[in-house]
C-alpha cells in the first residue's frame, strides 16, 4: 500500500497543476482512505464510473474530467450530493487533472496521440492563459486514410474526416477534446493534418485552406492521458491499476 498523500504530491508535481489557469479544480477533490492499494482511472466522473470502481475494489479514482468546476454551483445537493456521498460513504478518494493532463509533454492526451502516430513533437500550440495545451509534430509520410484506421482501431472510435488537403501527410497538429477552432492556428502553422475531438462546421474553411481534419471524438481523444498516467503510477508505486471505460459516444 502507498499513502494517499504521497500519490497526490507526486501527481501535483508531475502534472504541474498549479501552473495552469483552468475551469477545473485540479488535484484531490474528495479525500478517502489514507492507504491506497488500487486505483481506478477514467476519463469523466460519474456515478456509473464510481460504482464500477467500487466493484473493482479501488481505493482511489483518477479522472480527466472531475467533479468540481469553477463555473458550476458548488452546492452539495441533488445529483452532486449523490456523487459526493457515494465517494465518502465508500471511503474512495477522487483526483482530477484537466488541462494539465492535456498538455503534459509525455503522459498528456496530445503527446500520447502523437506517440500513437509514432510522431516526434516539434513545437507547442493551442495557447490558453499562458500555457500551451496541444502539440505539433512530424510523422513518417502516411495517408490520411491510414491514420484514420490507426486511430479508430487504437481508440475504439469512429472518426469524422474532412480530407481536403494532401493525401499523404507528415506535419500533424493535435489538440484533444473540444478544440475544433484551433484549426485556424493549424492552418497558420502550415500543418498537413489537424486532429481534435469535437466536430464543428468548419468545412468551408478546411476546403479553402486545403487542410485535413480528423474529429476523433471527445471521449476517445482523451482516453490516452489517463491510460498513460495509469502505467506511470503502477510502475512507480507498484499499485494495482484499472481503466474504467464508460464511453459517451461523443
Amino acid at each position: 500500500m502507498t499513502k494517499l498523500k504521497e500519490i497526490v504530491d507526486f501527481l501535483n508535481e508531475h502534472l504541474k497543476n498549479r501552473e495552469f489557469e483552468d475551469n477545473s479544480w485540479n488535484g484531490l477533490q474528495v479525500e478517502g482512505r489514507e492507504e491506497i492499494s488500487k486505483i481506478a482511472f477514467c476519463v469523466t466522473a460519474g456515478l456509473e464510473v464510481f460504482q464500477k470502481a467500487k466493484d473493482e475494489g479501488a481505493d482511489m479514482i483518477i479522472a480527466h474530467h472531475g467533479i468540481f468546476w469553477k463555473e458550476s454551483n458548488p452546492s452539495i445537493k441533488g445529483w452532486m450530493k449523490e456523487r459526493v456521498v457515494f465517494l465518502i460513504k465508500n471511503n474512495i478518494s477522487f483526483y482530477a487533472s484537466h488541462l494539465p493532463l492535456d498538455a503534459h509533454p509525455e503522459d498528456g492526451n496530445n503527446a500520447q496521440i502523437m506517440k500513437l502516430l509514432e510522431g516526434k513533437i516539434e513545437e507547442p500550440m493551442a495557447p490558453h492563459k499562458g500555457k500551451n495545451i496541444g502539440w505539433i509534430g512530424r510523422i513518417e509520410p502516411i495517408t490520411v486514410k491510414d491514420i484514420v484506421r490507426k486511430l479508430e482501431s487504437s481508440l475504439g472510435t469512429k472518426c469524422i474526416v474532412l480530407d481536403r488537403g494532401k493525401e499523404i501527410v507528415e506535419r500533424v497538429a493535435v489538440v484533444s477534446g473540444g478544440a475544433p477552432y484551433n484549426v485556424f492556428e493549424a492552418i497558420e502553422k502550415e500543418v498537413d493534418l489537424f486532429i481534435t475531438g469535437d466536430a464543428a462546421d468548419v468545412l468551408q474553411v478546411v476546403k479553402d485552406a486545403k487542410i485535413n481534419v480528423i474529429f476523433a471524438g471527445h471521449y476517445a481523444s482523451e482516453m490516452t492521458g489517463v491510460k498513460a498516467l495509469s502505467d506511470l503510477i503502477k510502475n512507480k508505486f507498484g499499485i494495482e491499476a484499472v481503466f474504467i471505460d464508460a464511453p459517451t459516444g461523443l
